[in-house]
C-alpha cells in the first residue's frame, strides 16, 4: 500500500548512526515501475566508487561491481520494487553474492509478490498506523505547536478526518494536515471531511483520493508550480533556491494583489517564490530530502499526481526511451549521455511553443554537443525561457542563441566557454545566469549592464580578471556570487551601491584597488540586509596598512549577516563593529592570512557563533581578554561548536579564564602553532574531536573533563597523555612525538577505544612492559606507521578483537609470530605490513579469518608458511593476497596455498621469486584477476595450468614468463575476459602469436611494448570474441593487421604510437562502435575505404595531421567520417 511509510522507515534504517557505522558501503536506488538492470547495477556502482560510469555493458558493469563489493560488508535499499520477474531479480543480484558475511539488501515494494520472489527472509508488512498514531501526526501538523485542545470544534471535525479519510496512512494525515493548517475556519474543515471528491471512482492511475484532494484546494498559481516539478524524475533531490528560479523563468511567480496595487511595497520575486515552496512544503507536496539540509523530493505518489496533472505539457525523457511528444508540449528534461547527437531532440522538433530545456546533468563526467547540432537545436527554440547547456564540453556559442529573444534563465555553468558574446546582453529578459565553475571564462562582456532584468548572477569558481564597465546598471540583482573590485571609477566597489536587494552570498575580492574608506563607505553594505554571507579578500600585501583598515571600517555589513569572512587584509587591528554584540546571526567566521593585526577582536561576543576558523596571523602573539570581550554582562562563545586556530607562528600564550566560556564546543582544533606554551582549556564537557598538530612549544594536560571520542596528538610533546579525562575515546591518533618511548600504562583507561594509529615517533622503542592492556576489548583497528625504531610488541601480543592490523615502515619492529602468539590473531581480518624488514616469514594458519592480506617492500620477506598437518580449508576468508616489491620472496607453502575463496592475487616487484604457488588451479578454484608485473624470474605457470575461473591476467616486465609463453595454455581457460601485457617485453616485432591467446577474450590491453612493430593477422585471427583493444605507447608500431580484427571488435583505442602512419587500408572491422585515436603525430589519413557504417563515436586528440584533414566539411577524410553521429577532436564535438 503506498503512503504507508516504506521508505521513509527505510530511510530511517539507512542513516541510522549504528547502520552507517556497521556496513563498510552502502547504496540507495529508487527502482520504480520499469526494472532497468543496467540503470540499477550502475546506479548502485556509482554510489559505492562514487565515480561515474559511461557504459550500457551489463557484464563490464557487474564485474566493476563485484571488484568493489568483494569482501566488504554492505547496505543496499532497493526502493519502491516492482518487478515480477525471477530471471531479472537473478541477474541483478549476481554481483552481492561475493559481500561479506552480513551483508544486507532492503527491499520496499507494495507488491507481495515481488517480495515473495526476492525474499530470503520473512516479510516484513508495514501496517498501517492507529487512528490515534495518525491523530497524534495530523495535530502536530494542523495546529500551532501540535495543542488541539484549543480549537475543540476543529478538533472533533479534524478526529473524523483522520478515522474516516486518512485511514491508517502517514501521507494521508500529512497531507490534509498540510491542507488545513492555513485556516481554522470550522466550515472549510468540515467541507474537507465531506467533499465529493472523496467518492469519486478509484484513478485509472493509482492517486490517492487524500491526494486529488489536496491538489484540488491548492491555489492556481501553486498548481502550475506543483505540475512543472514533473519535470524531475522519482526521488530526485533538488535545491528551493534553483527550483524557484525556475518558476520565476516561466512567470509562475507574481506579486501578490495587495502588492500590485501598492508598487513601492512590493516583496523581491524570489521571496514571493520562496513562500510558494514553503506553502507546497507544508502540504506535503514536497519533503526533506533524506540526509541533506538543503535538498528536497517529492513523494513517489505525489510525484504520479505531478505526472497526471501536468499532462502532455510536460515531458521528461529518461535514459533514451524515446516518447510520442506532443507538439503542445512546453518543458522538456533529459538525461544526457556522454554523446548527445540529433536523434535525441528529433522528439521535440515539433514543439515550437517549447518554453524549457533542461538536461538533468552529473557532475562526474563532461557531456559534448557539437557547435552545429545546438546551433539546429537553439534556432527552433524561439519562445525558451529556460535554457541550460551545463556540463556541456561547448567553447563557445552558436549565432542562433541570438534568436532566444524571451530567454529568462541560462545556465552555462560547468562549461569550457571562453568568451559571452555580445548578442547575450539583447536579452532583455533575462534574470538568471549561471556561469559557475566556468574555468576557461577571463571576461565578461562589456555590455552586461544593458540587461535590466538580471536578477541572479553566479560566476563563482571563473578566472575573472576584472568586471565589465558599469555594473550599477544592474539595478535589479538580487544574488551576485563575486565582485572584483577594478581601479576606475566604472568598475570600482562604489558599482555596488545600488544593489540593496543582494542576498546569499557576496564575494569581494581585490580590495587593495579600493582607493580610500569613502569609497568603501559608498558600497552601502550596511544596508544591504539579506546578505547572508560575505567574503572580503585583498590581492596582495599593502604598503598602506592604514587605508586598508578604513576601508575595512566602512565595509561594515548589515547585522543580519550570518557568515562573513576576511582574508589577506593588511591593517593592524579590525573594526569595533567586528565583534560587536549587534552581530547576533552570525554563525561562521574566518579570518586567514590578516598577518599585520597584533589582536583578535572580541569575538567571544557574537551570541549566534558556531564555527571560527583563525589561521595564518603572524602578528598574534596572545589571545586573551581581547578575545572573549566583556565576560562580565555575556557568556562568551556560548554556542561556539568548532574552534580552529592554524599556522599561527608567533601565537605564544592562551589566557583561559576557566569559566565554562567553550561549554558547547565540540571541534577543537589547534595546528602548527610552534610557539604555543599556553594551556588548554579545562573543561569542555561537550567536546567530541580534540586534534593538536605540530605545536612543538605547547606544555599542557588534556582537559580533564569532556566526551571526546576522537583524539589526535602529532608533533606536540609538551601535550601530557592523561587519558582520565577522554575515557570515551573512540579513535586515537599519535604521532610525531619525539619523547615518546613507550606507550603509558594509563591508556588502560579508553575502554571504548576502538581505532588507534602511532605514527612517526622516532624514539618509540616498545609498548609499555603489559602492552595494549587486555581490558580495551572494543579494539578493532591499530595502525603502526613509521616507527623505525620499535622494536616489539609486548609479550602480551595485540589484542584478540582486532579486525584490522597495519604496520607500516617500523623496519625494527618484529612481528610477534610464536605459537603462543596465534591466539592474537583470530579475528584479524585485514592486514597491511609494509617495510617491516624483520620480516621473513609469515604462517598463514595464524589467521583463520583473513580476508585482506598485503605485504610491501619488506626487503627481508622470503615465504609464506603454513604449519605442517593444517587442513587445506584454514583460509577460507582469504579473498586478496597482494605481495609487492618483496625483493628476497622466493617461495610459497609446500603443497601450495589452501585459498579456496580467493578472487584477487598480485605479485609485484618480487625479483628472485622463480615460481607461483603449486596446485593454483585446484586450490585457487574462484580465482578472477591474476597480476604478475616486475617478477623477472618467474619461467612458467604451475604444473596444471591457471584457475579455470579466472577472468582477468596483466603479466607486465617478466621476461623469463613472456619468453615461454607457447606453454601459456591460456586456451584451457574458459571465463578468461581480460588479458594485459606490457611494459618492455620482448615480443618481437609482432604480437600475439597464433593461438596464444584464447578465443574468450573480450578485452585486450598492449601497452609500453618498445619493440612491437606491427600486430600479427593469425594471432588476431581467432580472437572472435573481442569487443576492445587498446594499444598504448608502442613507439615502434607502424601498421595494423588489414581484415583480421574480429568481427565481434567494439572499441579500439590506440594512444601514443607516434610511429604509426596508417589505419588497416581495407578498413577496419564493420562491428566497430567506438575509436579513440591520442597523440599519434604521425597518423596521416584514415583509410580509404572510410571508417566502419556502425561507428558510432570517434575521438581524436593531439594528432595533427589528422586533424586538419578530418575538419568539417572542408578537410579532406570529411567525407570518411561524416556519417558518425559523434566526432570529437580535441576535446570539441564538431558532428
Amino acid at each position: 500500500m503506498g503512503g504507508v511509510g516504506k521508505t521513509t522507515l527505510a530511510q530511517l534504517v539507512y542513516n541510522d548512526g549504528i547502520v552507517v557505522e556497521h556496513f563498510g558501503m552502502k547504496a540507495w536506488v529508487c527502482v520504480s515501475e520499469e526494472f532497468d538492470v543496467i540503470r540499477v547495477t550502475k546506479t548502485i556502482l556509482e554510489a559505492v566508487t562514487s565515480s561515474n560510469y559511461d557504459t550500457k555493458d551489463l557484464n563490464l558493469l557487474q564485474v566493476k561491481l563485484k571488484e568493489n563489493l568483494r569482501g566488504k560488508k554492505f547496505l543496499i535499499v532497493l526502493d519502491d520494487v516492482w518487478n515480477e520477474s525471477l530471471g531479472n531479480w537473478d541477474i541483478l543480484k549476481a554481483p552481492f553474492t561475493v559481500g561479506a558475511c552480513g551483508s544486507r539488501i532492503i527491499a520496499t515494494t507494495r507488491n507481495h509478490r515481488v517480495a515473495s520472489i526476492m525474499q530470503t527472509v520473512p516479510v516484513y508488512h508495514l501496517q498501517k498506523v492507529s487512528d490515534e498514531d495518525c491523530w497524534s501526526l495530523f495535530a502536530k501538523i494542523a495546529f500551532y505547536n501540535g495543542n488541539s485542545r484549543a480549537y475543540p470544534e476543529l478538533e472533533k471535525i479534524g478526529r473524523e478526518i483522520v478515522i474516516h479519510r486518512c485511514k491508517g496512512l502517514p501521507l494521508a494525515a500529512k497531507t490534509l494536515a498540510g491542507l488545513l493548517r492555513s485556516t481554522c475556519d470550522v466550515e472549510e474543515w468540515d467541507n474537507i471531511l465531506k467533499s465529493e471528491l472523496w467518492d469519486l471512482p478509484e484513478d485509472k492511475n493509482d492517486i490517492l483520493p487524500v491526494l486529488r484532494l489536496s491538489y484540488h484546494y491548492l491555489p492556481s498559481h501553486l498548481k502550475q508550480c506543483f505540475a512543472f516539478c514533473s519535470l524531475f524524475p522519482k526521488d530526485y533531490e533538488f535545491e528551493k533556491e534553483k527550483l524557484v528560479l525556475l518558476w520565476m523563468a516561466q512567470n509562475f511567480v507574481k506579486q501578490p494583489k495587495t502588492f500590485v496595487k501598492q508598487p513601492n511595497s512590493s516583496k523581491p520575486l524570489e521571496e514571493v517564490g520562496d513562500e510558494y515552496f514553503h506553502e507546497l512544503l507544508s502540504r506535503s507536496f514536497f519533503q526533506k530530502a533524506s540526509g541533506s539540509k538543503s535538498s528536497f523530493v517529492m513523494h513517489d505518489l505525489v510525484h504520479d499526481l505531478a505526472q497526471v496533472v501536468s499532462g502532455q505539457f510536460i515531458v521528461r525523457l529518461d535514459q533514451e526511451k524515446q516518447h510520442d511528444i506532443s507538439t503542445k508540449v512546453r518543458h522538456f528534461s533529459y538525461v544526457p549521455a556522454r554523446y548527445d547527437g540529433l536523434g535525441k531532440f528529433q522528439a521535440i522538433e515539433n514543439a515550437k511553443q517549447l518554453r524549457t530545456l533542461l538536461p538533468r546533468t552529473s557532475l562526474t563526467y563532461e557531456h559534448f554537443i557539437s557547435k552545429r547540432l545546438l546551433d539546429e537545436i537553439l534556432s527552433t527554440l524561439r519562445c525558451s525561457r529556460v535554457l541550460s547547456l551545463s556540463c556541456y564540453c561547448i567553447r563557445e556559442l552558436p549565432i542562433s542563441i541570438g534568436k532566444l529573444i524571451h530567454l529568462r534563465y541560462l545556465d552555462l555553468s560547468r562549461t569550457n566557454i571562453k568568451l559571452l558574446p555580445e548578442i547575450v546582453c539583447t536579452f532583455y529578459n533575462l534574470q538568471t545566469l549561471l556561469l559557475s565553475n566556468c574555468s576557461s571564462l577571463t571576461t565578461l562582456p562589456e555590455d552586461i549592464g544593458k540587461l535590466v532584468c538580471l536578477r541572479y548572477l553566479d560566476i563563482s569558481e571563473t578566472n575573472l580578471t576584472k568586471m565589465p564597465m558599469q555594473m550599477g546598471r544592474l539595478k535589479g540583482l538580487q544574488h551576485l556570487t563575486n565582485f572584483i573590485v577594478g581601479k576606475c571609477s566604472g568598475s570600482g566597489i562604489n558599482e555596488l551601491k545600488e544593489f540593496d536587494y543582494l542576498c546569499g552570498k557576496l564575494s569581494l575580492s581585490s580590495l587593495q584597488n579600493v582607493n580610500c574608506g569613502n569609497d568603501a563607505f559608498k558600497a552601502n553594505l550596511k544596508k544591504k540586509k539579506h546578505l547572508e554571507e560575505l567574503v572580503l579578500k585583498w590581492g596582495n600585501t599593502t604598503e598602506d596598512s592604514q587605508n586598508e583598515r578604513e576601508v575595512l571600517e566602512k565595509l561594515q555589513p548589515h547585522t543580519n549577516l550570518k557568515c562573513l569572512t576576511i582574508e589577506n587584509y593588511g591593517g593592524t587591528r579590525f573594526p569595533n563593529w567586528l565583534g560587536d554584540q549587534s552581530y547576533s546571526k552570525i554563525v561562521s567566521l574566518f579570518l586567514n592570512e590578516c598577518h599585520n593585526c597584533f589582536s583578535l577582536p572580541p569575538l567571544g561576543q557574537l551570541a549566534s557563533l558556531k564555527c571560527l576558523y583563525i589561521a595564518r596571523m603572524n602578528g598574534i602573539t596572545s589571545v586573551g581578554q581581547e578575545f572573549f570581550g566583556d565576560v562580565s554582562s555575556t557568556k562568551p562563545f556560548q554556542y561556539l561548536e568548532t574552534l580552529h586556530f592554524e599556522e599561527m607562528s608567533e601565537w605564544v600564550d592562551w589566557q583561559l579564564f576557566g569559566n565554562g566560556e567553550l561549554s558547547q564546543l565540540r571541534e577543537l582544533w589547534i595546528v602548527k602553532c610552534p610557539k604555543l606554551v599556553g594551556g588548554l582549556p579545562e573543561n569542555i564537557p561537550s567536546l567530541v574531536r580534540l586534534e593538536i598538530r605540530e605545536c612543538s612549544g605547547l606544555m599542557a594536560s588534556l582537559p580533564r573533563s569532556c566526551a571526546a571520542g576522537q583524539l589526535v596528538l602529532a608533533g606536540c610533546d609538551g601535550v601530557g597523555l592523561e587519558w582520565q579525562g577522554v575515557s570515551s575515546l573512540v579513535k586515537l591518533h599519535i604521532s610525531n612525538l619525539r619523547s615518546l618511548n613507550e606507550l603509558p600504562p594509563e591508556l588502560c583507561v579508553l575502554t571504548n577505544l576502538k581505532e588507534l594509529t602511532i605514527a612517526s615517533c622516532p624514539n618509540l622503542l616498545s609498548f609499555s612492559s603489559d602492552g595494549i592492556p587486555p581490558n580495551i576489548t572494543n579494539l578493532k583497528e591499530l595502525t603502526i606507521e613509521s616507527c623505525p625504531n620499535l622494536l616489539s610488541f609486548s609479550s602480551y601480543g595485540i589484542p584478540p578483537t582486532l579486525k584490522k592490523l597495519s604496520i607500516q615502515n617500523c623496519e625494527k619492529l618484529v612481528v610477534p609470530l610464536s605459537a603462543e602468539m596465534e591466539r592474537c590473531y583470530t579475528s584479524l581480518e585485514s592486514l597491511y605490513l609494509r617495510r617491516c624488514d624483520t620480516l621473513t616469514r609469515l604462517p598463514l594458519d595464524f589467521f583463520p579469518n583473513l580476508g585482506s592480506l598485503i605485504i610491501d617492500s619488506c626487503k627481508n620477506f622470503e615465504t609464506l608458511s603454513i604449519v605442517d598437518g593444517r587442513g587445506l580449508q584454514i583460509l577460507t576468508s582469504l579473498e586478496e593476497v597482494w605481495i609487492s616489491y618483496c625483493r628476497s620472496m622466493v617461495s610459497f607453502p609446500q603443497g601450495g596455498l589452501p585459498a579456496p575463496n580467493l578472487r584477487r592475487f598480485v605479485l609485484e616487484g618480487c625479483l628472485k621469486l622463480q615460481v607461483l604457488p603449486e596446485q593454483m588451479q585446484t586450490l585457487f578454484p574462484f580465482l578472477e584477476s591474476l597480476v604478475l608485473t616486475n617478477c623477472p624470474e618467474i619461467e612458467s605457470f604451475p604444473d596444471g595450468g591457471l584457475p579455470s575461473n579466472l577472468r582477468s591476467l596483466r603479466i607486465s616486465n617478466c621476461k623469463k614468463l613472456v619468453d615461454r609463453r607457447r606453454e601459456w595454455g591460456l586456451q584451457r581457460l574458459p571465463s578468461l575476459r581480460d588479458f594485459d601485457l606490457g611494459v618492455d617485453e620482448d615480443v618481437g616485432d609482432s604480437f600475439p602469436e597464433e593461438g596464444l591467446l584464447p578465443s574468450t577474450l573480450t578485452t585486450l590491453w598492449i601497452w609500453n611494448l618498445s619493440n612491437l612493430k606491427s600486430l600479427n593477422k593469425r594471432g588476431f585471427q581467432l580472437l572472435c570474441s573481442l569487443e576492445s583493444l587498446s594499444i598504448f605507447g608502442c613507439p615502434q608500431l607502424r601498421s595494423l593487421p588489414e581484415e583480421e580484427f574480429s568481427a565481434s571488435l567494439k572499441c579500439l583505442w590506440i594512444d601514443n604510437c607516434c610511429q604509426l602512419r596508417f589505419l588497416p587500408e581495407k578498413g577496419l572491422p564493420a562491428s566497430l562502435e567506438t575509436l579513440h585515436i591520442v597523440d599519434c603525430p604521425q597518423l596521416q589519413a584514415l583509410p580509404e575505404k572510410g571508417l566502419p557504417p556502425f561507428l558510432s563515436e570517434l575521438e581524436i586528440e593531439s594528432c595533427l595531421l589528422l586533424k586538419s584533414r578530418c575538419q568539417r566539411d572542408r578537410g579532406d577524410d570529411w567525407h570518411k567520417i561524416a556519417h558518425i553521429p559523434f566526432i570529437v577532436i580535441d576535446e570539441e564535438m564538431i558532428s
